[in-house]
């Protein structure tokens, strides 16, 4: 059966999908337009599950911000060529848009959405895995503020949300936990397996400097203060002013951070190197 170029425009068109693979899919389907797009519906979802398994350390993130709640998301590719693909930026302007008109609180939320299926179709269609990683979403009132800080490539934003209604003093803020990446929000939040992790090194340093116990405990006492000056957001010096501590900047405005969170693509993923030559080999494969 003859395959009509226009034909096979009009399921590009519908699809996102290669030329070749649309010719194909008209072919196996005898032209019958419907049934080829399912087909080829089908076939992203087969090749998702191929790659899924495919680390997926690039990206961007993206931030929505409503009258009641802030949201951020990171959405990754395999490289970052792939993350600049105009398909890539139109999906990620597609999860914003939705995320705008609908409160997401988790991700998995997505699972049974439009942005599920145009996740697939953009696999199929640029050949990496794509993945919406994760997302955080912050509630907020009227008398709060929420201020947000976007790094230029789009690989590393923040959410902070303050208790008063003065929005520069939440982007300062937003600003300082992207600088300082503080890993909590006060001393008494520390992860308690952070602090012991941290505290045995320092005890084991102490014990190389053949000190008696007594001058030992003390500076492993001094080292752990230290420690939680550096990872405590109210306790970093304030980027803007290195004089002020975060704390004694909110406390100056009547503040408090209620809740804030900061991302960067492809933190915590491991990423497998390979030579040129590996990564040739795979692609002949």
């Amino acid at each position: 059966m003859e395959i009509k170029a226009s034909q096979v425009k009009e399921l590009r068109d519908m699809s996102g999908v290669a030329m070749m693979e649309c010719k194909r899919a008209l072919v196996e389907c005898e032209g019958d337009l419907e049934k080829a797009l399912d087909l080829l519906r089908s076939n992203s979802s087969l090749k998702a599950e191929k790659k899924s398994s495919r680390v997926a350390a690039d990206g961007v993130i993206r931030i929505v911000s409503t009258d009641s709640y802030a949201t951020i998301i990171e959405i990754n590719s395999e490289t970052d060529f792939a993350a600049k693909d105009p398909g890539f930026i139109a999906f990620a302007d597609d999860v914003v848009n939705y995320v705008s008109n609908n409160k997401v609180d988790d991700i998995s939320m997505f699972a049974s959405t439009e942005i599920e299926e145009k996740r697939l179709a953009l696999i199929q269609k640029i050949g990496e895995n794509i993945q919406l990683r994760r997302m955080e979403t912050i509630e907020f009132d009227n008398s709060m503020s929420v201020g947000s800080y976007m790094h230029s490539d789009g690989k590393l934003a923040t959410l902070v949300v303050t208790s008063n209604s003065d929005d520069n003093l939440a982007k300062d803020v937003a600003m300082h936990v992207a600088a300082s990446n503080p890993l909590c929000k006060t001393p008494d939040d520390i992860d308690s397996e952070v602090l012991e992790r941290e505290k045995a090194i320092f005890e084991v340093q102490a014990k190389e400097s053949g000190k008696d116990d007594a001058i030992m405990s003390k500076m492993v006492e001094g080292k752990v203060r230290k420690f939680l000056a550096e990872v405590s957001l109210t306790s970093q010096a304030f980027i803007k002013d290195p004089d002020m501590t975060v704390g004694k900047l909110l406390s100056d405005n009547g503040a408090d951070v209620t809740g804030y969170v900061r991302f960067k693509v492809g933190e915590g993923i491991e990423v497998e190197t390979k030579s040129f030559a590996d990564e040739v080999a795979d692609q002949l494969k």
